[in-house]
């Protein structure tokens, strides 16, 4: 349409040489052929904006590029926050069991290169990660259940209820050492040491006492680095959300499968103890407890095994110390006792020791769980569940109300 009217222009111009008319003529076809290129490229780019922006919507939702599955409070990994009961929050929307497995959707493997959405924002993995640092304790037990190539990892304090010679959690101590996982330092993030291991993918906690978001800066200059928030998922979420990052889905899916058939294998085969139950951590100094809720991890648990879980009356109101949390209820002073309305009671981040200091302790001797001796330790490594932690909570559940 341009190209017709410049060229009638021309043809109503007063008369010139026809040199002149010949060089508009032209000039009008290069300018016309140039509109038109331009219009293309407008459609292609058009067309482009639109795929970039399905891409950017699957990133938003948790997905690689091309894929369509679904994607933790803050918690510290040191032994004073194991004894308080400080455990992040497992609650995620649209739950409705007592188990996050629902949530937990195993997508088909995705080919490479994959793009994976952050807090920090999007990273793009060329091929899958052969050698995987985890700057994260919370976080290493998860990519050892699915069998991820971690080959190093941040430590907490060593020697402890928690934790072995290495700083790694009991629980899965022995993997970790069969598998020659490598302590990198212990709590402090050292970049050096991270540096030093030659990784393809680095991990970061995005909270928590295990988290080393200061040197992100630092240490994506050194490989690929992930920020993941482990705050607000299950440890089966977060089994899936590694997978997804490591190529490693299948085994994520198979050992969520595996846990499922042993959570129902142990919910035949027990006799549940008089109902409700007060699930909770007893604080060290005795003057205090964190009383789970149907929203915790350990909640969750229970509930599925046909548990039910003891809440305080009305009129008792849990504190606020810890922040505000949906996964426990604070209860100290005189909310202690009166919070405690469980027929028996079942405590977590604990040992055969925290039991005989509950049945001492002279603010809790009448209630009906001590008095007839229904009070039961889940181990220590229960304070945040993972593969193993979960695992070894179901082998207690089983030895303490096997069905006779």
């Amino acid at each position: 349409m341009i190209i017709i009217l410049i060229y009638n222009q021309i043809l109503t111009m007063k008369p010139q040489s026809s040199v002149t008319r010949l060089m508009f003529a032209a000039g009008a076809l290069a300018l016309g052929v140039m509109l038109s290129g331009c219009d293309q490229s407008s459609d292609d780019a058009k067309s482009a904006s639109q795929h970039d922006a399905a891409a950017h919507q699957n990133a938003a939702d948790g997905a690689p590029h091309g894929a369509g599955h679904s994607d933790p409070a803050q918690a510290d990994t040191g032994h004073q926050d194991t004894a308080r009961g400080e455990q992040p929050q497992h609650s995620a929307p649209g739950e409705t069991s007592g188990s996050d497995r629902q949530n937990a959707v195993v997508s088909e493997p995705q080919s490479w290169p994959r793009t994976l959405q952050t807090p920090k924002g999007a990273v793009t993995l060329q091929q899958a990660p052969k050698r995987i640092v985890s700057t994260s304790v919370t976080l290493t037990g998860t990519l050892l259940a699915i069998n991820a190539p971690v080959i190093g990892s941040g430590a907490t304090g060593r020697n402890s209820t928690v934790a072995d010679e290495q700083g790694f959690f009991t629980q899965w101590s022995a993997v970790a050492k069969e598998r020659q996982l490598k302590p990198l330092y212990v709590t402090e993030p050292n970049a050096e040491a991270i540096a030093a291991e030659a990784p393809d993918l680095i991990i970061i906690a995005a909270t928590g006492g295990d988290s080393a978001i200061k040197l992100y800066d630092q240490l994506s200059t050194i490989a690929p680095t992930l920020v993941i928030d482990y705050g607000n998922k299950s440890w089966q979420q977060l089994a899936v959300q590694l997978g997804d990052i490591t190529g490693h889905e299948n085994e994520a899916k198979a050992v969520i499968d595996r846990f499922e058939q042993r959570v129902q294998q142990v919910k035949q085969e027990i006799t549940l103890p008089p109902q409700p139950v007060s699930a909770l951590v007893y604080y060290e100094d005795g003057r205090g407890v964190n009383l789970w809720t149907p929203e915790s991890a350990q909640g969750k648990l229970l509930t599925e095994l046909g548990f039910s879980l003891a809440m305080p009356p009305a009129d008792v109101h849990g504190g606020t110390s810890m922040g505000k949390r949906n996964d426990i209820i604070q209860l100290t002073g005189e909310n202690m006792a009166a919070g405690l309305t469980g027929k028996t009671m079942i405590l977590f981040s604990s040992d055969d020791e925290t039991v005989q200091k509950v049945e001492a302790n002279q603010f809790l001797v009448h209630l009906e769980p001590v008095s007839a001796k229904r009070v039961y330790s889940m181990g220590p490594d229960t304070f945040r569940l993972d593969y193993y932690s979960a695992s070894n909570m179901l082998n207690s559940i089983e030895r303490d109300f096997k069905a006779q």
